[in-house]
Formats: structure tokens, sequence, C-alpha cells
């Protein structure tokens, strides 16, 4: 297959991939772009960064000292990796919180989440441990 054509295919993919939603994107992060420098990005693309998934929070150019996790009033990480997986808690921000009825590990036990927009620790507020 020609170059221009993979090139095209490419980029079908990567368009496609924006109408996923996080818990599916997360199973294609190959699908999506890594992020780079002095790209435009938009609003609610996602772009990969150091192994993770992020999601742009405001449309920018980016800019040395402007990844995603040095920036995150531009970036916020996609936390929840699919459905059938139990991911290890990370703290969130205010711009990615755990869903009611999320599932997390956190020092050695299972929680779910029992609230929407939930930022805090499990254990301290919002979760309840998976029986």
């Amino acid at each position: 297959m020609r170059r221009s054509k993979l090139l095209r295919l490419r980029a079908l993919m990567e368009l496609a991939a924006e109408s996923l939603e996080d818990k599916d994107a997360l199973d294609g992060v190959e699908l999506y772009p890594a992020w780079t420098e002095g790209t435009e990005y938009q609003t609610g693309q996602r772009a990969r960064y150091e192994g993770g998934l992020y999601r742009c929070l405001q449309s920018h150019t980016a800019e040395v000292g402007w990844t995603p996790v040095d920036a995150p009033s531009l970036w916020t990480r996609v936390l929840i990796e699919a459905a059938d997986t139990i991911p290890e808690w990370i703290q969130p921000q205010s711009t990615n919180p755990y869903g009611k009825g999320d599932r997390v590990t956190h020092r050695g036990k299972v929680w779910i989440s029992v609230v929407d927009e939930n930022v805090w620790e499990p254990g301290v507020y919002g979760w309840e441990e998976a029986a």
C-alpha cells in the first residue's frame, strides 16, 4: 500500500476515534496522536503522552512546558480504562472526576464510587468498599 494511502487511512482512524467515549477510547489509545509541541489542539481533542490518554480542556497551540502533565488548565487525564478493568486510583482534578459506579483499587482494596463528580480519596468520602 502506498504511503499516501496509509496516511489518509491513519487520518480517518483518528477522526473516527474522536467519537468514542473515554472508556472506549482507552481501549485504543494507539489510535490517538502523540502530544507534540507546535500542534494546534481543540477543546475535547485527545492525545497520548507518557503512556496516558489526555483530553484537551481549552483550545491552544502546544508550547514547551505545556505538556499534558505540566498544564492541568489545558489537559485532563482520562482515568477509567475500560468497563472490565479496575485501575489503581489516581487523584483526579475537578476536570476529570470519577463517576458514580466507577471502580478503582486503592491500598489493596476495591472501591466503588457512590457519587458523581467524585474527587475524593477512597475511604474518605464518596466511595464504598466492594464486597
